[in-house]
C-alpha cells in the first residue's frame, strides 16, 4: 500500500508535514501528520484522491493543521501579482483585496508587491 501512495508521502516530506506517522494495518494505510496550513491539508488530500479517487477505501488520513487562523502562507515570485496569487488559492481573481487587507503591515499598495515577500492568505 505504500508504494500505491507513495507520492502522497513524498508530498507529506516536501511540505514538512510535523508529527508524522503511517502504518499498514491490515492492508489499510494509516497516515497521520499535522500541516502548516489548510491550504497544505487540501494539498494533502488532493493527492490522496488523485491516487485513490473521491473516497479511497485503502487509506485512512488524519491530517490536523497547526495554524487554523490563516488559509496558507505565500511567498512572492517574480511575476506574482495579488489577482494570480487570489486566482490560485481561491479560485477568484478579484479576491485579491482578501489578501492585500491581510498583508497592509507590510503592503502599501495592492499592486506593488515584491519577490521574497511572505504573505497571508486569509481564510474567507
Amino acid at each position: 500500500m505504500k508504494e500505491k501512495y507513495q507520492n502522497v508521502l513524498d508530498l507529506g516530506q516536501e511540505l514538512e508535514i510535523k508529527n508524522g506517522n503511517v502504518k499498514e494495518v491490515d492492508g489499510i494505510l494509516h497516515v497521520a501528520g499535522t500541516a502548516k496550513n489548510q491550504y497544505e491539508k487540501n494539498l494533502i488530500w488532493d493527492k490522496i484522491k488523485e491516487i485513490g479517487g473521491d473516497n479511497p477505501t485503502d487509506i485512512i488520513a488524519d491530517i490536523s493543521v497547526e495554524d487554523t487562523t490563516i488559509f496558507a502562507n505565500h511567498t512572492v515570485k517574480s511575476g506574482d501579482t495579488l489577482g494570480k496569487i487570489a486566482k490560485n488559492y481561491y479560485g477568484n481573481a478579484m479576491k485579491y483585496t482578501a489578501i492585500f487587507d491581510a498583508n497592509r503591515n507590510i503592503l502599501k499598495n495592492p499592486d506593488v508587491i515584491h519577490p521574497g515577500q511572505e504573505l497571508v492568505i486569509p481564510n474567507l
